[in-house]
């Protein structure tokens, strides 16, 4: 079981109700109909992710203007280590990524959820790919 700081539930919840438009957009496009399950704005330690799933051990998070500025890099840095110390995969895609290649953005989610709950099919399957 994941560590998690009640504290957040509050914001984590706001969260859920006032996502932004790319979030809804991969939400209700995409994510809430996945095979795997996936979580909104879920609690992983002192940190809350855009959306997680459990099987694959996966966290997507989605990057707007607020990311790309130093303070924002740095704050994401040491939330990718605090996952990734948990066993969690971190996913980031640009609020352009969802906006302009929302396709492809599942595609690579896909690919990733395959990998991390089949890595041998998908070890089989990039062989024959090569071939």
């Amino acid at each position: 079981m994941l560590p998690r700081n009640p504290q957040l539930l509050g914001n984590a919840r706001r969260l859920r109700r006032e996502m932004t438009k790319e979030e809804r957009k991969l939400w209700y496009g995409y994510l809430r109909y996945h095979p795997a399950k996936f979580y909104k704005q879920k609690i992983i330690g002192s940190y809350i992710v855009d959306f997680y799933c459990d099987t694959a051990k996966l966290a997507i998070e989605l990057d707007g203007s607020q990311h790309f500025e130093p303070t924002g890099q740095q704050h994401d840095a040491q939330r990718t280590l605090y996952l990734q110390a948990q066993g969690i995969l971190v996913l980031r895609f640009s609020n352009t990524d969802i906006t302009r290649h929302l396709e492809a953005v599942c595609a690579q989610i896909d690919d990733t959820i395959d990998r991390r709950i089949h890595p041998a099919a998908s070890s089989i399957r990039q062989a024959r790919d090569n071939l």
